[in-house]
């Protein structure tokens, strides 16, 4: 009941925040190749397992949600300096086309370092905290992390170290493209620990 509750909340805080759902026209990942290949290697790697946990592992995520990543560091909407930089000669349509190549790659498996800790972020994961209003990861990424097209990322499989930083940024509110808000509200509540187990539990989740 209580996970029913959480998911109309989150798709009612979707349809207010006027985030659509259908999918963007499909790019030529052929075309995408010179600029992954000269500027997006070195962080990303050419199949987007990126070799440093510091960079978001692109392989298999969501052409959409990649997408609308790029097109929101370009107009400064999601800030960070490097990206920031690297999409600003991008046109709208290299960025469709490097979206279609990471995501046709396939995601490295990976597995969690601690188990202890990746057992107490799977229990916020999967149950929240609902002491302090912290609802299931899984409302919006699903159970496995596949996550959902354009709104919310592929997370399983993801460098914990991103996962985390990006809690951070998202609540101090340095990173503030999350549909309705949700996630800088979520991290808002979310000590240290939490975020920190929570990444743990999903650089394991398959």
């Amino acid at each position: 009941m209580k996970q029913a509750i959480a998911m109309a909340a989150v798709f009612g805080l979707m349809a207010a925040s006027g985030v659509n759902a259908e999918p963007l026209a499909k790019g030529d990942p052929a075309k995408a190749q010179q600029i992954v290949t000269t500027i997006c290697v070195g962080c990303h790697g050419v199949d987007g397992n990126s070799p440093a946990a510091a960079n978001p592992k692109l392989a298999s995520q969501h052409a959409d949600y990649i997408n609308k990543q790029l097109t929101e560091f370009k107009s400064g909407e999601r800030k960070n300096p490097i990206m920031m930089g690297m999409a600003a000669g991008l046109s709208p349509q290299d960025m469709k086309n490097l979206a279609a190549h990471y995501s046709g790659q396939k995601l490295a498996p990976t597995a969690a370092k601690d188990k202890a800790l990746a057992a107490e972020g799977e229990k916020i994961y999967r149950g929240g905290i609902a002491a302090l209003g912290i609802p299931a990861c899984t409302g919006c990424h699903g159970p496995t992390g596949a996550g959902l097209p354009a709104q919310f990322p592929h997370l399983a499989g993801q460098h914990g170290e991103y996962i985390e930083a990006q809690l951070k940024t998202f609540r101090t509110s340095e990173r503030a493209n999350d549909p309705g808000k949700m996630m800088q509200a979520i991290a808002m509540k979310m000590s240290d620990k939490d975020m920190k187990a929570v990444a743990e539990y999903i650089t394991g989740l398959h």
